[in-house]
């Protein structure tokens, strides 16, 4: 049983935290025929964990707010990009909801890629 869950766990997905938007490429099956569908939107939460972990993207389509919610390790979700990263002082941004226009975007965070890398250095040792 715990060799056919470790199988399908997903080693090669980025690193993504809430707040952070994203563009997911779904396979999408129409028939006979496949195709695959990139859904960019904010991050609002996530939950479980293991092969059970979800995540619910937000974007607004035609001004209307659309969320979906994604198997983090389902076969038909191909790839998770980073598109940019968010600060947030909540786990869940549910609040967002009820949000309109400007009040929806949130303060981009700095994110060094890795902490020994010569651009990291110059930037602890300049501060």
């Amino acid at each position: 049983m715990k060799k056919a869950v470790a199988a399908s766990v997903k080693k090669d997905l980025p690193q993504f935290d809430i707040g952070d938007t994203v563009d997911v490429a779904v396979r999408i099956i129409e028939g006979e025929k496949e195709r695959v569908q990139v859904f960019t939107g904010v991050v609002i939460g996530r939950k479980g964990s293991g092969i059970h972990e979800t995540f619910i993207v937000r974007r607004i389509v035609a001004g209307e707010g659309v969320e979906r919610i994604f198997p983090t390790h389902s076969p038909r979700v191909l790839s998770v990009t980073v598109v940019r990263h968010a600060h947030t002082r909540r786990a869940k941004l549910y609040y967002l909801r009820q949000r309109i226009g400007r009040a929806t975007t949130l303060r981009e965070r700095n994110v060094t890629e890795h902490a020994g890398s010569p651009a990291a250095q110059k930037q602890t040792a300049g501060a």
